[in-house]
C-alpha cells in the first residue's frame, strides 16, 4: 500500500510543471538554455543590445540620444531615470569597449560560474552591476560637481555605460575565493587609452585624431587576440602582467584613479570600485558560510 502511494505521489505527471521541464531532456527550451553557460548567455545579451544600438544609429538616432535613453547619468537618475541603472549595464556604444569587456567576462565569468553555479552567478552579476551603478551615481551626484570631484567621482552630467561594474564584481569575488590564482592583466590597451586621452587633451582639433583613434582601436583588438598566440614575442606586444588574482583589482583601479587626476580618462573608476565592493562582500559571505568548500577551492586554484 505504501509503495503504491509513493509511486503515485512521485509519478512524473504529478510533479510541478517546472520540475517536469527540468526532467525532460528532450525539452527544446531546456536544451537550448543549457547549451551555453549563464556567462555566455550574458555575453550574447550584451552583443544583441550592441546590435540594437548600431541599428538605431543607422536609423538616424544620434549617439547623444542613445546615451540619454540607455546610459546612466547621475543627474538623470536622481530625476527619475531609474531604468538606466539596468540598461547601462548591457549597453556599449563603442565596439572596442564591448570587445574588451566581453573577453574579460568570458574568462573570469565562466570560472566563477563553475565555482558558485549558474543561478548564483546570474543574480550576483545583476546585483553587483546595479550596486556599481548606484555607487557611481551617488558619488557623482553629491561629490562630482567640483574640479577635483569631477576627476575623482565623475561629473554628474557625464554618462556611463558598460558591463565593467558587474565584471569588477566578479573580479572581487574571485579575489576572495581564489586569491592566489595566477592571472594576466593586459596592460597594453589601458596604456593606449591613456595615451589617446592625453593627446586628445593637448590637440583639440586635427585630422590626425581620427587616424589616431583608428590605430588605437586596431591595437586594442590586436592586443586581445595576441594573448591566444603561441609566439611569446607577439603576446608581449599586449604587455601582459602576471599576478595573483587578489592584486588584479587593485592594479586595475588605483593607477587609473591617480592618472585620472591629470588626464581625462573615459573610465568609470567609481563604478569599478562599487562592483569590487559587492564582489568582496559576497566573497566574504560565501567564505564564512561554506568555510570548508571555499578553502578547498582556494587551494585548488593556488
Amino acid at each position: 500500500m505504501t509503495d503504491k502511494w509513493f509511486n503515485e505521489k512521485f509519478e512524473k505527471r504529478n510533479l510541478l510543471s517546472y520540475s517536469r521541464k527540468r526532467l525532460d531532456e528532450n525539452n527544446f527550451t531546456n536544451k537550448l538554455f543549457r547549451r551555453f553557460s549563464i556567462t555566455n548567455w550574458l555575453i550574447i545579451l550584451n552583443l544583441l543590445v550592441y546590435i540594437l544600438i548600431v541599428a538605431l544609429k543607422i536609423t538616424g538616432i544620434s549617439e547623444e540620444k542613445l546615451l540619454i535613453i540607455f546610459g546612466l547619468q547621475a543627474q538623470s537618475f536622481f530625476n527619475g531615470a531609474y531604468w538606466t541603472l539596468l540598461t547601462s549595464m548591457f549597453t556599449h556604444i563603442w565596439l572596442p569597449h564591448l570587445f574588451f569587456n566581453m573577453i574579460s567576462l568570458f574568462f573570469i565569468g565562466n570560472v566563477s560560474e563553475k565555482i558558485i553555479g549558474r543561478k548564483k552567478i546570474l543574480w550576483f552579476y545583476i546585483i553587483s552591476g546595479l550596486f556599481a551603478g548606484l555607487f557611481y551615481s551617488i558619488l557623482s551626484f553629491y561629490f562630482g560637481n567640483t574640479e577635483l570631484g569631477a576627476k575623482l567621482f565623475v561629473n554628474s552630467e557625464t554618462y556611463s555605460v558598460g558591463a565593467s561594474g558587474a565584471i569588477f564584481g566578479i573580479a572581487g569575488l574571485l579575489a576572495i575565493l581564489t586569491p592566489k590564482m595566477k592571472v594576466y592583466l593586459i596592460a597594453g590597451p589601458i596604456i593606449a587609452l591613456i595615451i589617446q586621452s592625453f593627446i586628445h587633451g593637448i590637440i583639440k582639433e586635427s585630422s590626425l585624431l581620427s587616424l589616431l583613434d583608428f590605430l588605437i582601436m586596431v591595437y586594442i583588438f590586436f592586443s586581445i587576440f595576441s594573448m591566444f598566440s603561441f609566439n611569446s614575442r607577439i603576446r608581449n606586444l599586449s604587455i601582459p602582467l602576471a599576478m595573483p588574482f587578489w592584486i588584479l583589482p587593485i592594479v586595475a583601479i588605483v593607477p587609473l584613479v591617480v592618472i585620472g587626476l591629470f588626464v581625462n580618462l573615459p573610465i568609470g573608476n567609481t563604478a569599478h570600485f562599487g562592483g569590487l565592493i559587492a564582489g568582496i562582500v559576497y566573497g566574504k559571505y560565501l567564505k564564512n558560510k561554506y568555510k570548508n568548500k571555499t578553502e578547498i577551492i582556494s587551494k585548488k586554484f593556488s
